[in-house]
């Protein structure tokens, strides 16, 4: 892995991190990703339960996102587009904090749309979990795993796997017995 690479992991990692509930700027006010949780204050009123998480998985980066929404949330609304500007307001905020973090701009290209599961909870409550996948650039000596494979066999492997003795009805001849 080049150091280029790994600085690009380190520094979304540590922009990752830096998001949980309740995370302070240098100058103490509180970050703002974007999500419900935000709203309203937070002794006083009653907060929405909501919250994100990402991972990455080769050259792709996939945020998951979650929520609880009431019902009529779910079906008075347009709750894919809400969730895309969730996710637009997500990824915005977290490469504002990894231009903080590396002096350097993050590039995430979404590589489709969001795919979300809402359950029912109750007859009010739901839970959705929403996800999404961007691709990374900068990492151009990362392989891909969402990329076909190719057949990559050592050279003695692939000559013991030509031997095969499936489809035969030969036996070697270091064998002896009768049945």
């Amino acid at each position: 892995m080049s150091e280029k690479t790994l600085e690009v992991v380190r520094g979304i990692g540590q922009a990752l991190a830096d998001a949980y509930d309740g995370a302070l700027n240098e100058d103490g006010t509180p970050l703002e990703v974007g999500l419900k949780r935000e709203q309203g204050h937070p002794v006083y009123n009653s907060r929405k339960m909501d919250g994100f998480k990402g991972r990455i998985s080769g050259t792709h980066l996939i945020l998951t996102y979650q929520t609880e929404l009431q019902l009529r949330d779910v079906y008075g609304t347009k709750l894919e587009n809400e969730l895309e500007q969730t996710m637009a307001d997500i990824v915005k905020y977290l490469k504002k904090r990894y231009k903080q973090i590396t002096k350097n701009t993050l590039g995430l290209k979404p590589t489709g749309e969001v795919d979300a599961h809402v359950q029912k909870i109750n007859n009010r409550i739901t839970k959705c979990v929403a996800k999404k996948m961007y691709e990374i650039s900068g990492l151009k000596d990362v392989v891909d795993k969402l990329d076909p494979s190719k057949e990559e066999l050592e050279k003695s492997f692939k000559k013991f796997l030509d031997q095969g003795a499936w489809g035969t009805k030969s036996k070697p001849s270091n064998v002896t017995r009768t049945s």
